[in-house]
């Protein structure tokens, strides 16, 4: 490795090693040697490097599915923080409303009333005036 790999490697943390798109030098440390370099002898060795080839791929595979899920997670996140505020919203506004509420029945309570007394007043002073006098 030349110290323009090494360096490259450590500066470039975001790059994606398992990309389509990737190099000769990245494809040997992540595949191994490729290509006819094995002999018709070697089938257990070439057996070994298709099934280490099919498990990068799985492996790549489960890594996609892993970093949808964790963006499916963050939706989903979101969207809980986000009912968690209307419900706490909903809640404060229904306080509110059966305190105002409430208050709407007990004025209504205390003009029945007080039109109650008006109305005995009314028929009974003049009935006590009346015999009173």
């Amino acid at each position: 490795l030349t110290d323009e790999v090494v360096w490259g490697f450590f500066l470039c943390p975001q790059r994606n090693l398992l990309e389509e798109d990737s190099d000769e030098e990245e494809d040997f440390f992540l595949r191994g040697p490729s290509g006819p370099r094995f002999g018709p002898r070697n089938d257990k060795i070439r057996h070994v490097q298709n099934q280490v080839d099919e498990v990068i791929d799985v492996m790549q595979e489960n890594i996609t599915k892993v970093i949808e899920r964790g963006e499916r997670l963050d939706d989903l996140q979101d969207k809980s923080e986000s009912l968690s505020d209307n419900a706490t919203a909903f809640s404060n506004r229904a306080k509110q409303l059966r305190r105002q509420m409430w208050w709407r029945g007990c004025k209504m309570k205390a003009i029945v009333a007080l039109v109650a007394v008006i109305l005995l007043l009314v028929i009974i002073v003049p009935i006590v005036l009346k015999y009173h006098t």
